[in-house]
């Protein structure tokens, strides 16, 4: 029950600027940890890694008040069916639980009541900076899935880190075409699953942060 209460919880969009102050605020942590990277050499295929090394920008970076980070209101947003829902629960209970307070949009949660749901998705896509696929027969089977996977594709064709297909339950025969050039996360152990859903998404903020940096200087 405890990250069901701290997913009801959760810091809204609106409060961004103390979620802000309240980073600046914080001391950079000094430690950092690195594990090794697997995966196979073609498109498509699954990203066999138990942890992603994260470059050196720490979190601090990252959630500094000029980063282009909150450009955006959401850093993630799951698409998933309905009948998948326990399990999207937990995932982003656990990445707002993260030290960087990744902000998860989450429809049934912060979709506006009243909003037409085309208009609700679309919107989601827009405003975040990555989109997590939760692949399962449920979604497969859902229109509106395959709408908002669409979606994100036309909002970043080349994806560039952006779009994170997660596979579970369902054989590699079934994985959308549409996502074939991309690598997917097979999700066997939710917890590692998990980990590396939070380390791919961190990574894409790092380089954001990187880029923005860089065409300052």
């Amino acid at each position: 029950a405890g990250w069901f209460r701290r997913l009801l919880h959760k810091p809204k969009p609106s409060s961004v600027e103390s979620l802000k102050s309240s980073h600046s605020a914080s001391s950079p942590s000094s430690s950092s940890s690195s594990s090794a990277k697997s995966s196979s050499s073609s498109p498509g295929t699954s990203l066999a890694t138990s942890s992603i090394s994260l470059s050196p920008v720490s979190a601090l970076d990252i959630s500094a008040s000029d980063s282009p980070r909150w450009d955006k209101s959401y850093d993630v947003c799951i698409c998933h069916s309905e009948e998948d829902m326990e399990l999207v629960e937990e995932l982003v209970s656990y990445l707002e639980g993260q030290p960087e307070s990744i902000r998860c949009f989450l429809q049934l949660r912060d979709a506006v009541a009243g909003s037409a749901v085309v208009t609700e998705l679309c919107d989601a896509v827009q405003n975040s900076h990555c989109w997590v696929m939760l692949i399962t027969p449920g979604f497969l089977q859902d229109p509106w899935c395959r709408y908002q996977m669409h979606q994100a594709l036309a909002e970043a064709p080349m994806a560039n880190g952006r779009t994170i297909p997660v596979l579970k339950d369902v054989d590699r025969k079934d994985y959308p075409r549409e996502l074939r050039n991309l690598y997917y996360i097979y999700m066997a152990l939710k917890e590692r699953s998990f980990r590396q859903i939070r380390d791919t998404v961190m990574r894409y903020l790092q380089e954001l942060c990187r880029s923005s940096t860089k065409r300052m200087e």
